[in-house]
């Protein structure tokens, strides 16, 4: 007996795009360079690794990973340096590219902005 046609075109459509996806996002993480950090989970990323006093958190993480590790709070990316020079390094010398990012909700309400 043959499988309907809609079937086997259904299973032919998901491989291929499975197949296309997987390449695409295997070329992005090669071309982004972060720095070390703990593996996220899939969806939630690294949020699980952030307790309820999440300073205390993070500089446990930064005793393994060094003073800048990478993190992933849901699917967004963040860098978390955590030594005074290497934060100068990130505001003052770099502050141009944290100067044309766009204010979201967080920033706005905890700078008076």
């Amino acid at each position: 007996m043959e499988p309907p046609s809609w079937l086997v075109l259904s299973i032919a459509f998901l491989v291929s795009l499975a197949f296309f996806s997987g390449i695409f996002i295997g070329r992005r993480r090669k071309q982004l360079k972060f720095p070390p950090g703990p593996k996220p989970w899939p969806i939630i990323g690294n949020l699980d690794l952030i307790g309820s006093l999440p300073h205390q958190s993070l500089h446990k993480l930064s005793q393994c990973y060094g003073p800048l590790m990478h993190l992933k709070f849901g699917s967004y990316p963040v860098v978390v340096t955590s030594s005074p020079g290497m934060a100068q390094e990130f505001l003052k010398h770099h502050d141009q590219i944290f100067a044309s990012r766009p204010l979201n909700a967080a920033g706005k309400y905890t700078t008076y902005c």
